[in-house]
């Protein structure tokens, strides 16, 4: 089903720059509320103050104590939240034997365990209002292995199953979990001049008009397709 975001309620995880900011400027520009959350509060502010006041909470995902605060500020503002999209995450280059247990526990951390802890945190209120839609963002790069890549896509590849099965268990409350997997995209995940060579990166718009796709239609999963951007693409659905 199709359904119009306006006065939609859509916590955006990762909202200072890239994907969750062009997200959050997106939803917007749909009517909807688009609520800020991020580690750098700076810039929550400045995109706050863009969005006419949006509601900004900064945030660490990895911290569940923070995510519980930033449902209930939702909460406390809104009375309801429609819609969770779990951008917040972090790129790692690294062979297997070129990272440490450390360093991807605390990738894990980040791009796995805060997205059952965000789903976690608005299950309640989405059962106790009959509805819900959450996106979680994983990457293209889980269907492409590539020597030098190793921990990456296996954190992602970790978040299609979640998403998979969280599908599964959540249909029953009219609640729609979407995977999405972007190709490479024009982000802080890449450092300048960091993007692979022979690769189009997508705009973080270009994601984003994917992620209110999803937000309007529940689907399962929509694989970007690499390559040029193809306008009509994020409107299929």
């Amino acid at each position: 089903m199709n359904e119009s975001l306006n006065g939609k309620v859509v916590i955006v995880t990762g909202t200072s720059s890239g994907i969750g900011a062009a997200t959050a400027r997106l939803l917007h520009e749909a009517g909807a509320y688009p609520v800020l959350a991020a580690r750098r509060a700076d810039r929550l502010e400045a995109l706050s103050k863009e969005l006419d006041g949006a509601l900004a909470v900064p945030t660490d995902v990895t911290v569940p104590e923070q995510v519980s605060a930033l449902v209930q500020a939702t909460i406390d503002r809104f009375g309801r939240v429609d819609g969770l999209v779990n951008n917040a995450g972090a790129g790692a280059g690294s062979t297997i034997d070129g990272t440490t247990p450390e360093a991807f526990l605390d990738l894990l951390n980040l791009n796995v365990v805060s997205v059952v802890t965000g789903i976690r945190a608005v299950l309640p209120h989405m059962r106790a209002a009959g509805h819900g839609r959450i996106v979680n963002i994983s990457s293209g790069a889980t269907g492409w292995p590539m020597a030098g890549n190793a921990i990456y896509p296996a954190a992602k590849t970790a978040v299609n199953w979640l998403s998979q099965v969280g599908r599964m268990e959540l249909s029953g409350d009219n609640i729609q979990v979407t995977l999405l997997l972007p190709s490479v995209t024009d982000t802080e995940f890449y450092p300048a001049g960091g993007l692979p060579a022979g690769l189009v990166a997508h705009s973080p718009e270009y994601v984003g008009r994917v992620i209110l796709r999803a937000l309007r239609t529940g689907e399962e999963r929509i694989d970007i397709p690499h390559g040029p951007e193809q306008p009509g693409f994020p409107f299929v659905g």
